[in-house]
């Protein structure tokens, strides 16, 4: 589980994804309401995301904004892009990110580009399957960038040291003797 992040100590920008207007059939007619999705990010590695519903549009909005600030994350980056693959579902929603060379941009949809964008990552690939629900598309999307690891503190939790460019990784065992010698 990733620990919780405080957002009063982030400059974070707003997002909004997606508004949708509801409506309740009552005997004196229709009751509208609206639901909006919301996104919110630094643009340094923290994102988070929010369902706020109410009678008004503002209402939602600042319902989803308080909510998205309440489930934010941090992940790993490697430079303006993620440290590796990964892929998520939630609901019938199932999101493919894929690290990109620099310059490529965010090649995205609607819903997984606001949460990228938001996260601060510049170059990715994604494909979006199953499902095209917004709601769905985004918490997936926060899955797979919650299940994302970072190579260093994966090689210390093996034992291992981080390789260097064109090396294979070695455990400690194998530097204390390369170092004795």
């Amino acid at each position: 589980m990733k620990e919780k992040v405080n957002p009063e100590e982030l400059n974070l920008a707003e997002n909004l994804v997606y508004i949708r207007r509801v409506a309740k059939t009552t005997t004196g007619g229709r009751r509208l309401a609206f639901s909006a999705l919301m996104v919110v990010g630094d643009n340094e590695g923290h994102v988070g995301f929010g369902l706020g519903k109410g009678k008004e549009i503002p209402v939602a909005i600042s319902k989803g904004t308080a909510r998205a600030k309440k489930n934010l994350i941090r992940l790993p980056m490697k430079g303006g892009t993620i440290t590796h693959e990964i892929k998520a579902k939630f609901g019938a929603a199932e999101v493919f990110l894929k690290p990109a060379s620099p310059g490529t941009g965010v090649m995205a949809g609607r819903a997984v580009r606001s949460v990228v964008e938001a996260a601060g990552i510049r170059d990715i690939l994604t494909k979006s399957m199953g499902s095209s629900n917004s709601v769905n598309v985004v918490q997936a999307t926060l899955r797979a960038l919650s299940l994302l690891k970072d190579p260093q503190e994966e090689f210390v939790k093996r034992g291992k040291v981080a390789p260097k460019s064109g090396e294979e990784s070695k455990s400690e065992e194998n530097v204390e003797e390369s170092e004795q010698q």
